[in-house]
Formats: C-alpha cells, sequence, structure tokens
C-alpha cells in the first residue's frame, strides 16, 4: 500500500468516526435523551461561538491566554534546552541539578499556584509562572535523555579523529537529541495550555480559562463547550505547527543519525 493510499485510510477512518461521534452527540439532546442544559449540542456550541466573535466579546479573553502561553512557553522553551543538554552531557551537572529536575517532576507544578498568587498576584505574572512551570521539566527531561541516547561509538570514532567538543556536540549530540527535544515540546505546549486553564480558571479577571469558569458559574454550557473546544483546537495546531519543525529539521540531521 502506497503512502498517499495510507493518508487516505487514516483520514477516511478518522473523519469518519469524528463525523459519527459529531452526529450521535448532535442526536442525543434533540431526541431528549439528556438535558441540554447540562449537555448541549455540537450546532449550539457553534452558534455559541459565532456569537462571541460576532460581538467580540472573546477578543480580549484570547489576547490574554495567548500572551500567557506564548511568553511563559517560549520562557521555558529557553531555559530548559539549555538545563536539558547540560544534564545530559555534562555528569557533574546531572549530579547536581538531576535532584532538583526529579523532585519538581514529581511534584505536581499546579500545587504551586496558592504561593505563586500570594508572590504575584492575580495578573499575568502568576499565570506566566504556572505555565513556565509545567513547560520547563518536560521539555529539559526529554532533552537530557536525548543526549544520553547517542550511541557511545559515534563519539569514540569522532574523538580518535580529534574532532573538538563543539564539533562533537554539533555533528552528533545536537542532531541526535533533536526528536527528543521535538517530543519534549509537544509534551510541555500540553502542559503550558493546561497551566494556562488552570491558572485562569482559580485566580484571573479575563482569560479563556476565566471565560470557561464565569460561563460555568451561570450555566452557560454552550460557552463551556465552546472553550474546551478552542482550548483543544489551540493545543492541535501547536502540535501540528511542531510536527512540522520537526520534519524541516530532519532534513539538516544526517541521514544516518535518521535510521
Amino acid at each position: 500500500m502506497t503512502d498517499a493510499a495510507i493518508d487516505r485510510e487514516r483520514w477516511l477512518i478518522g473523519g469518519g468516526m469524528l463525523v459519527s461521534l459529531l452526529a450521535i452527540w448532535e442526536a442525543t439532546p434533540a431526541l431528549g435523551l439528556v438535558d441540554p442544559l447540562f449537555f448541549s449540542s455540537p450546532s449550539r456550541v457553534v452558534a455559541a461561538g459565532i456569537d462571541l466573535f460576532r460581538t467580540g466579546e472573546i477578543w480580549p479573553d484570547i489576547y490574554v491566554s495567548a500572551s500567557e502561553f506564548f511568553w511563559g512557553y517560549l520562557s521555558a522553551i529557553l531555559v530548559a534546552i539549555p538545563l536539558g543538554l547540560l544534564v545530559g552531557w555534562y555528569r557533574r551537572a546531572q549530579y547536581f541539578l538531576g535532584p532538583f529536575i526529579d523532585v519538581m517532576n514529581a511534584v505536581p507544578r499546579i500545587t504551586f499556584l496558592p504561593i505563586l498568587i500570594l508572590w504575584f498576584g492575580i495578573g499575568l505574572w502568576s499565570k506566566l509562572a504556572v505555565v513556565f512551570l509545567g513547560a520547563v521539566i518536560p521539555i529539559a527531561i526529554a532533552t537530557a535523555s536525548g543526549v544520553k541516547t547517542n550511541e557511545a561509538r559515534f563519539l569514540r570514532v569522532a574523538k580518535s579523529f580529534g574532532a573538538s567538543p563543539f564539533k562533537l556536540f554539533t555533528s552528533i549530540i545536537l542532531p541526535g537529541t533533536l526528536p527528543f527535544i521535538f517530543t519534549g515540546l509537544k509534551y510541555g505546549a500540553g502542559r503550558a495550555l493546561l497551566g494556562v486553564v488552570v491558572g485562569e480558571v482559580y485566580a484571573s479577571t479575563a482569560g479563556g480559562g476565566h471565560m470557561i469558569a464565569d460561563a460555568g458559574n451561570t450555566l452557560q454550557t454552550d460557552i463551556v463547550f465552546f472553550g474546551v473546544l478552542l482550548f483543544t483546537l489551540t493545543g492541535l495546531a501547536i502540535n501540528a505547527i511542531l510536527v512540522r519543525l520537526e520534519r524541516h529539521f530532519d532534513r539538516w540531521r544526517p541521514a544516518e543519525a535518521r535510521r
């Protein structure tokens, strides 16, 4: 079976399943099997979303959530990738920083939210901190794991030919670590979105999470589901972008490293 045929089959099966689930969801409230007040329906969710965009009510919330995610996630990337490379490449750095990373990985970062609110208030900075803490550890762990999986035989051969540490890093370590870095970025993006939602639900006056919480308190189920849909589509879009970037950088890696 060709790649094109496999892609068509995947889209047909996946798309058919999605359409079937949406049809069942739409029919269930219409047939009176559940109360639409508590379950809504796809058509009502879409109508609620269109109304929010038409009135412009949702734009400030999107701006706030996007700002929190972008700056928190970007900060996590800038810290986590160098940290992971350092811990994976230098044994003493692993001894020094490894226990701290393990402890932070074991503790749910959301539990720090009350402390962060005390330190930074309910404004932007507390949410940035939650997003940062949610994303930085998964990215760092994945990057460090990628460094450690590079085959020792490649390193020995390169050293035997007199390769400098910089050459070792750029020609062997970094190309071999890229798939792990992107895996960490994908996982970290999900954790960052979770941090946005939780931070806004519990300590915010704006944002998508605040919109969901406020709609839930006033029994506006359509808006609640639309908020969930919005975050879901955002997560899928971010994942798709990272997949495209990974494929782009994969062409840069040597053919041996792609096997």
